[in-house]
């Protein structure tokens, strides 16, 4: 940062005034013989000027604290020319200010003190970019081995020596690095508040939160292709605060090539969770669907840290309430980061409405009370959702199938009042239901679903299939035609005739609980033979 005192000490000048600040930092050289140049000034230079215009103390005074009032880094007053010396009024004008006067003689053009300035100040850029390059190689170096988002801004925190926290598109932290001391809890209220303020302003300019001390913090919106209502919706924001100085030029630069940095590494760490959600999903879709069991599903496993033996957890995709919007995938999100709480490794993913984890196989109490947290993290995550959380027993990793649709019939089950009043429910709470869902026997199994839906699966050849959908979905909707009709995108006139149809077909009442839950049972029963 090139100085006043710098800058003269390298001249044949005179300082006549302002020793006191000395120590401004130069921004760039002007010349002008304006009475009024601050129009063209922004502050921050060294006003170079022969005074021609400068012909009465009055004038001389009131240039003098124009100057002073502007922030300008300090005169150099050119000799020899209109004034053999520098004007006494204007010189006792800068002392009272302590504003750094300096004599320009005539020998020394103003050309040289502008070309000594440029050199100095295009040396300090080069100097800062070359330093900034090297912060961006090592930055980038961090995201290419994969070490994380934390790693990432704990070398960006000793690069800059600042506190470094990055949050998400909503305001909440995502990770937070101190440089030397953490920051006090009211200034991570105070930047956190600023951050949620601008996000539901759509604001995504760059700003400096109010801390105690100006030009010490700065946040930066990180680029997202998402918008919301046609503005700029930021992926994340970071924030840098320096312990107990101003944020230098070398500081923001790094910060502002950071941005793009952090983005790269959100991408990445996007891309391999999809990956691992697309993988996990077809794990999933294989067990449910027969192909995969014994040993190839335990080797297809091993990859999310799952043990021999293993346990399932289910959540149907949460139901809105009070005007609270559920997406499927926050919901799956919510639950994987769950585990991660948790310090649990699982297979997370989606089939249709309900999202599976499958987990360590616990004992029973170890492995309800983990769900029962489990169930109190998700609703802190959704809140305003209807949450009901299944839990399936511990089986051999190569039988898992048994383990999600017991799970599965378990949640189910706390719609037809089976099971207890929590948002969790265990096979334990199916009671004697448990008997038929537990069959070794497929035949058995089979036998039973033949009876119940046989006559539909027979007729089915008309309809394809609506038949069996229809009833699956009227059921899973608890009875609700409206909802169950919206499920199947048709009219609910056109749901009453195939629910009609199925009733005439098995002589069965689906007003009827019991008759319901026979269905319910049958259905699932089906897809644990295949």
């Amino acid at each position: 940062m090139l100085t006043v005192r710098e800058l003269i000490s390298d001249l044949e000048v005179q300082l006549l005034a302002g020793e006191g600040g000395l120590d401004l930092p130069i921004r760039w050289v002007h010349i002008s013989e304006l009475l009024d140049p601050t129009p063209w000034l922004s502050g921050g230079e060294v006003l170079l000027t022969t005074g021609m215009l400068l012909d009465t103390p009055q004038r001389q005074r009131a240039f003098v604290e124009l100057l002073a009032e502007s922030r300008l880094a300090a005169v150099g007053f050119g000799v020899g020319f209109l004034h053999q010396e520098v004007p006494p009024a204007l010189v006792e004008a800068a002392q009272e200010l302590d504003f750094p006067v300096f004599a320009v003689p005539y020998e020394l053009p103003f050309i040289a003190v502008t070309e000594a300035a440029f050199s100095k100040l295009v040396n300090e850029q080069y100097a800062v970019l070359r330093r900034a390059l090297s912060a961006q190689e090592r930055l980038e170096r961090v995201v290419l081995s994969e070490r994380g988002l934390d790693a990432l801004a704990g070398t960006l925190a000793t690069l800059v020596g600042a506190s470094v926290l990055i949050y998400d598109g909503r305001g909440e932290p995502m990770v937070q690095h101190a440089f030397r001391r953490p920051l006090a809890a009211e200034q991570l209220d105070t930047i956190q508040a600023a951050l949620v303020e601008r996000i539901q302003r759509r604001d995504s300019q760059q700003f400096m939160p109010e801390l105690a001390e100006p030009g010490r913090a700065l946040a930066l919106a990180v680029a997202s292709e998402a918008t919301v209502g046609g503005a700029p919706a930021p992926e994340a924001w970071l924030v840098a605060v320096k312990d107990d100085a101003p944020l230098s030029d070398f500081d923001r630069l790094a910060l502002r090539q950071a941005v793009t940095i952090v983005a790269l590494e959100l991408l990445r760490e996007r891309v391999a969770g999809d990956t691992e959600r697309r993988l996990a999903g077809d794990v999933l879709a294989g067990l449910l669907a027969g192909e995969l069991a014994g040993a190839d599903l335990k080797r297809r496993l091993e990859p999310f840290g799952l043990p021999d033996r293993i346990a399932t957890l289910v959540l149907p995709r949460p139901k809105p309430s009070r005007g609270v919007s559920a997406q499927p995938e926050p919901a799956e999100l919510a639950l994987a980061g769950a585990l991660r709480a948790e310090a649990t490794p699982g297979l997370v993913a989606s089939s249709g409405q309900l999202i599976a984890a499958l987990v360590p196989g616990l004992a029973d109490e170890p492995l309800f009370a983990l769900a029962e947290r489990i169930a109190a993290r998700l609703q802190a995550e959704l809140p305003g959702c209807e949450l009901r959380l299944g839990v399936g027993r511990a089986v051999p990793a190569g039988e898992a199938r048994r383990s999600y649709h017991e799970a599965r019939c378990t949640v189910e089950a706390l719609s037809f009042g089976l099971g207890q009043a929590s948002k969790v429910a265990t096979y334990r709470d199916l009671g004697s239901f448990q008997l038929l869902l537990s069959l070794q026997d497929d035949e058995a199994l089979k036998l039973y679903c033949d009876s119940v839906l046989g006559a539909i699966e027979q007729s089915e050849g008309y309809y394809g299939g609506e038949l069996m959908r229809s009833l699956e979905a009227f059921i899973e909707e608890n009875g609700q035609w409206e909802r169950a009709a919206k499920r199947l995108f048709c009219h609910r006139h056109t749901l009453r005739y195939r629910i009609r149809r199925v009733e005439e077909l098995t002589g069965r009442d689906l007003s009827s609980a019991r008759d319901r839950i026979e269905f319910w049972l049958a259905l699932r029963g089906r897809e644990l033979v295949g």
